[in-house]
């Protein structure tokens, strides 16, 4: 613990050479970077703080396992200034790289022009420990519908159950974090993860294959694969993956080796699918060429 309660992140361990390289063109459409807090200072009423998690350690991570392309996720310690985010993108490279910024009701059509010029692809709505109330939704979707853009909707399954008159409302896409965050003890049978999959048959849906924080077990998590070959059965063209470099606020639970948690998704995929979801699905999601 650091001060008042807000947790120190560790540093994630340097990832391996997996045993097969990813595919070539491969997307990692979910990760956090961290720079120096005296650049982007953090949200004084953040949940933790993170190890300096920089764009050069990011690419020696993605370089070793061989991501090509890749989609970096405000995090929630830095509010709505998504400057670390935007900076990030260029210094990326923007051919290879796209942002999910977070905004709140200030936020205007230029600021989100602006936004868009600079790589930004999508929204990151936070209904957990977000401060944006919920009834906003469908008003921000709105807003960003002309931009082609989409919502990334971080709940948990339980919440995601009472929101279906607030998701009837938006027409772009939207994308689950997280694997919709259900209980893995509840079995495929559960209302919550069944509700999940009904909303896999609907084309607005997408789904990103980040499992570990639902699992109750260590690698390769076991308890989880079931539920993952479900969601890939039911919509194989709108499921995404992400490593979640570099693995913050894990809530007790080890800290993984970014490999492992690669070879466990691809673990789950036949040939067909890995092609699919490392690569044709998010390079038509966040609009690579």
């Amino acid at each position: 613990m650091t001060h008042h309660g807000i947790v120190a992140s560790p540093p994630p361990p340097p990832a391996r050479k997996p045993k097969e390289p990813a595919p070539p063109g491969t997307v990692d459409t979910h990760f956090h970077i961290f720079e120096s807090v005296d650049k982007y200072p953090l949200s004084p009423s953040r949940m933790y703080d993170p190890a300096l998690s920089t764009v050069a350690h990011y690419l020696a991570m993605a370089k070793t396992i061989g991501i090509d392309r890749m989609v970096v996720v405000q995090a929630s310690i830095y509010g709505t200034d998504n400057r670390c985010l935007l900076d990030s993108i260029e210094r990326l490279g923007s051919s290879n790289a796209r942002g999910i910024a977070v905004v709140d009701q200030t936020i205007t059509p230029e600021t989100l022009s602006e936004m868009h010029r600079r790589g930004v692809r999508g929204i990151r709505f936070n209904a957990i420990t977000g401060r944006t109330p919920i009834d906003w939704l469908p008003s921000l979707a709105k807003m960003i519908e002309p931009l082609g853009w989409h919502i990334q909707l971080w709940t948990n399954s339980a919440r995601l159950l009472q929101m279906d008159s607030i998701l009837d409302q938006v027409r772009t896409p939207i994308v689950l974090d997280h694997m919709g965050q259900f209980p893995a003890d509840a079995g495929i049978g559960g209302r919550e993860f069944q509700n999940i999959l009904r909303l896999m048959k609907d084309r607005r849906f997408w789904i990103k294959l980040v499992g570990y924080r639902v699992s109750k077990q260590p690698p390769t998590f076991d308890d989880i694969r079931i539920y993952a070959q479900k969601l890939i059965e039911a919509a194989p063209e709108r499921c995404l993956w992400g490593t979640d470099w570099p693995h913050i606020y894990l809530e007790g639970r080890p800290m993984p080796n970014t490999t492992d948690l690669f070879e466990t998704v691809r673990s789950w995929l036949a040939p067909s699918d890995a092609q699919c979801i490392f690569v044709d699905n998010p390079a038509q999601l966040y609009g690579f060429e």
